[in-house]
């Protein structure tokens, strides 16, 4: 059963760090693209941060370009998003998904699987 568990969320000042991570079982990450995405209320789904493991992309939305970080520890089935920086307008729930095509798509739609989600609220 493929399963994803995010932790990490929590309260941070502007300007504050948060370290987000994404526990996969069930598979393991070679074989899967694993994208971050975050939705504010009354705000649409947002596309944060894609990584394929099997060959190494990397994708950033331009709203988090230079502060996000995203990366996996095969070892540990985990991937993380190192968030610097943190703005007001970061606060979301943010979820990880996977996609058995590793193909990191923007749209959440392309993926199969879904954690619960972490909330990170900013306050400025």
């Amino acid at each position: 059963e493929v399963q994803l568990v995010e932790s990490g969320g929590g309260l941070v000042q502007a300007g504050g760090s948060l370290r987000l991570s994404c526990a996969a079982s069930g598979f393991t990450l070679d074989d899967y693209a694993i994208g971050w995405f975050r939705q504010a209320p009354g705000k649409e789904r947002e596309g944060v941060s894609c990584i394929s493991s099997s060959d190494g992309r990397i994708y950033y939305a331009e709203s988090v370009k230079g502060r996000f970080t995203i990366s996996s520890d095969n070892a540990k089935n985990t991937v993380y998003l190192q968030m610097n920086s943190l703005k007001p307008e970061d606060t979301a729930v943010y979820y990880c998904l996977a996609d058995p095509l590793a193909l990191c798509s923007g749209s959440s739609d392309e993926y199969d699987y879904w954690g619960q989600g972490t909330q990170v609220t900013v306050s400025s």
